[in-house]
């Protein structure tokens, strides 16, 4: 697990994790997240990033937005 990330999404600022980034490459669909200290599970369907099921719905924006900066920082 790497350092903190930070996000601002709707003026609101969240912190989150990459869980193992260094398994990730540019051919990676699946990305495990801990967004202010709760797992997240993102998958990447074609172009658009999604949640995959788990206790807590989230906006889907905030979803997409989340896979974004994960893709710019990794270059992914």
């Amino acid at each position: 697990m790497g350092l903190p990330l930070r996000i601002t999404f709707n003026d609101q600022d969240y912190i989150y994790q990459i869980v193992n980034s260094n398994l990730i490459n540019q051919n990676t669909v699946e990305l495990e997240l801990l967004l202010n200290g709760e797992k997240l599970q993102l998958i990447k369907e074609k172009t658009i990033w999604i949640q995959k099921e788990g206790d807590q719905t989230l906006d889907p924006q905030l979803i997409q937005a989340l896979g974004r900066s994960v893709s710019l920082r990794l270059r992914m």
